[in-house]
């Protein structure tokens, strides 16, 4: 249907509210117009009551403006003010062309960062309120200089799952973080706590917030959690909250040291290493004493463990136990971030017990998001076994010979 002259979409009215914001982050937007690119995102993951109290407030401001201005004089105006802003809206974050500025390398080593990511019950379809159920939530503070400098980490209080969705949310944590819906014998926090205690361990200072940075699959599950325990618990810190792709950050650094942009198909996969996954003092001490890789910390640990790794050096920075675990400091720029050392030990105790402990050896999947489906590895998975249903043992040399003997006996006959 096509909209009358002199009215204002509901578009365009949220994008009027958000653009003061984007010209503080120094974006290049001077009206309207030059902001509706950046706002796409943000207003895609409005929900449909958000969107439709938006329309509300545009159908109030048309209502009082002349009905000879068109939509192109009404997407040029300043920045439009509400009448009475009744409806809480959610966290927005925007890319921000800025937020890595460094005068020299001295200022990229104090500088300081802050990983997050969130974990939750599994992802529910579109048409659900609850998109995620929060349940565990890990950040890092860490600095190129300092290394980690402090961790953050709480399990949290789930809400109820959608009528229906009780097994497909428990599947999916079993599938991952394997954190029970219910009947969980450790504390467990709720929004509230969890979020006044995420404040005091930032301790953001006067007008300026920290940046978070997360994965940018995991950025969408992190920032719907973070809105939906602020919404609820009706603390105001929604505007302040400023998520970043972790991605950008490691190509800006390194851009910054060796004045050439590496790919982001490069960054994605140093960062998805799993040299770490059984590090000690890298998991919570539930995941590390139940030796469960997927845990909100240990992600967290080990983005910081690769930025160490590919950066530290470059930097002149000499690596402690801070930036890398301590059984990784003497393996030096060698030691290959694809391969996981494990303890023979441990590894011959697991095989006896069956093929369902292979999955303790997969990478836990970036997205955190799985449906459940009835084969052994969930929909959404990844899954490696060691030694599967191979017919070949032993170490790689000896395969390699078997492999050679095989090819020269093919040849001869």
């Amino acid at each position: 249907m096509p909209r009358h002259k002199g009215t204002v979409s509901p578009y365009c009215f949220f994008v009027s509210e958000q653009l003061p914001e984007l010209q503080r982050r120094r974006l290049p937007v001077t009206c309207v117009i030059d902001a509706i690119p950046y706002c796409s995102q943000a207003w895609a993951m409005l929900t449909k009551e958000e969107k439709m109290a938006y329309a509300e407030k545009a159908r109030k401001l048309s209502g009082k403006k002349c009905s000879q201005k068109t939509v192109k004089e009404t997407c040029n105006l300043a920045p439009l003010v509400p009448a009475c802003p009744t409806t809480k809206v959610p966290c927005v974050t925007f890319p921000d062309a800025s937020v890595m500025s460094w005068k020299n390398d001295q200022a990229v080593l104090v500088d300081i960062f802050y990983f997050l990511n969130i974990y939750s019950h599994g992802k529910l379809p579109s048409h659900c309120e609850q998109r995620f159920l929060p349940c565990e939530i890990g950040c890092v503070k860490y600095s190129l200089q300092d290394g980690i400098m402090a961790d953050f980490h709480h399990f949290i209080e789930p809400e109820v799952p959608p009528r229906g969705f009780r097994y497909h949310c428990q599947a999916a944590s079993d599938a991952t973080h394997k954190i029970p819906i219910s009947g969980f014998h450790l504390p467990r926090t709720c929004y509230a706590v969890v979020l006044w205690e995420l404040l005091e361990f930032v301790q953001p200072a006067r007008g300026v917030w920290p940046r978070f940075y997360c994965r940018s699959n995991d950025r969408f599950r992190i920032s719907w959690c973070l809105n939906r325990m602020a919404s609820i618990t009706a603390i105001g810190i929604e505007s302040h909250l400023e998520l970043l792709d972790v991605e950008d950050l490691v190509i800006e650094l390194h851009q910054k040291k060796y004045q050439k942009e590496p790919s982001k198909t490069w960054v994605c996969r140093e960062l998805d290493a799993f040299l770490w996954d059984f590090s000690s003092n890298t998991r919570c001490k539930w995941h590390e004493e139940n030796d469960i890789l997927c845990c909100a910390l240990a992600s967290c640990k080990k983005i910081v463990y690769c930025i160490s790794k590919s950066l530290a050096s470059a930097y002149g920075v000499s690596l402690t136990a801070a930036h890398l675990p301590l059984q990784d400091l003497d393996n030096g720029e060698s030691t290959n971030t694809k391969m996981v050392i494990l303890d023979a030990g441990r590894f011959q105790n697991m095989k006896a017990e069956g093929p369902a402990c292979d999955r303790h050896f997969a990478s836990p999947s970036q997205h955190q998001e799985f449906v459940p489906s009835n084969c052994d590895s969930p929909c959404g998975v990844k899954t490696c076994s060691l030694y599967g249903t191979s017919t070949m043992r032993g170490r790689g040399i000896t395969r390699l010979l078997k492999s050679v003997s095989d090819l020269t006996k093919s040849f001869s006959n």
